[in-house]
């Protein structure tokens, strides 16, 4: 089981006052990452490399002096570079669509136990691919009284999806370990890697300047992934930080509110038992 109480307590209600030393966001940051020069000539330089790799790939295809199992390896690279290509347009997109207000969600009633086994569940099944057989998954699940909570279920599960993208990105072989708790009525999610991704993370997730950050770490999908979760995070009122896991593997948590559903039937029959008749 893990340990909560290390990286829980002492969490403030904001949006992120946190210790340095732990890797921790000490102020809200709001980015100008979509008009950013910087992210522009990244995504098209990385568009025209996958683009490059699938008409490669697919011309290989068409060549008979190739094996099966070639053919299957050239259509396993094919798939893999237009996963690259929909990741970096969804996250891009929804930035933008984010950044000028327009992005639309809200808080709704849900068994949070089972969101997170349904996402550790399909986890599970993307591992499942050749190319990630040196990776396994663990899991951490808990149990609470309650069975129900008021969250954001769209952009929570936006951010667990990213932060496991990112934890595959960073880990070629070794471990991804996924986990949640309850506190004080803020749920905390955790995932950790025994990559190679710490110090390119932790660049980004607490840039200030993209351009720079860019210039330090080339990776424009890394930049984007976790931009755009560390924006979901704070306009659901939460905190993300990131601690090294290991030597270089990261160790990313995010906390957001966890309200209980009002019980407006028990509420109208409590109001009922106090009217007299006339």
């Amino acid at each position: 089981m893990f340990d909560f109480s290390a990286h829980i307590k002492g969490e403030s209600e904001g949006s992120g006052q946190k210790s340095k030393d732990a890797g921790k966001l000490t102020e809200p940051i709001d980015q100008n990452v979509v008009r950013c020069p910087s992210i522009l000539a990244g995504m098209s330089r990385e568009m025209r490399t996958e683009m490059n790799a699938i008409v490669a790939f697919s011309y290989l295809l068409n060549k008979k002096e190739y094996s099966d199992d070639e053919r299957d390896e050239f259509s396993r690279h094919i798939y893999t570079s237009c996963e690259k290509i929909i990741s970096l347009f969804d996250n891009f997109l929804d930035f933008a669509i984010i950044d000028t207000g327009n992005s639309g969600s809200e808080s709704g009633i849900c068994n949070p136990i089972e969101v997170f086994n349904d996402l550790f569940s399909e986890f599970r099944e993307l591992l499942k691919q050749e190319r990630y057989k040196d990776v396994i998954l663990v899991s951490d699940n808990q149990t609470f009284n309650n069975a129900e909570y008021m969250i954001d279920l769209n952009r929570v599960t936006r951010v667990i999806r990213n932060l496991f993208q990112n934890a595959l990105n960073s880990t070629k072989s070794g471990y991804i370990k996924v986990g949640y708790d309850l506190h004080n009525d803020r749920f905390t999610f955790f995932i950790l890697d025994s990559g190679q991704g710490y110090f390119k993370c932790k660049e980004f997730l607490q840039s200030q300047d993209m351009a720079q950050s860019l210039a330090k770490y080339n990776d424009t999908s890394i930049a984007l992934n976790l931009a755009l979760t560390r924006k979901l995070v704070q306009l659901m009122e939460g905190s993300i930080w990131i601690e090294c896991n290991g030597l270089s593997g990261s160790g990313i948590y995010f906390s957001v509110p966890a309200g209980k559903p009002v019980d407006n039937e028990s509420t109208v029959n409590k109001f009922s038992n106090t009217m007299s008749a006339i």
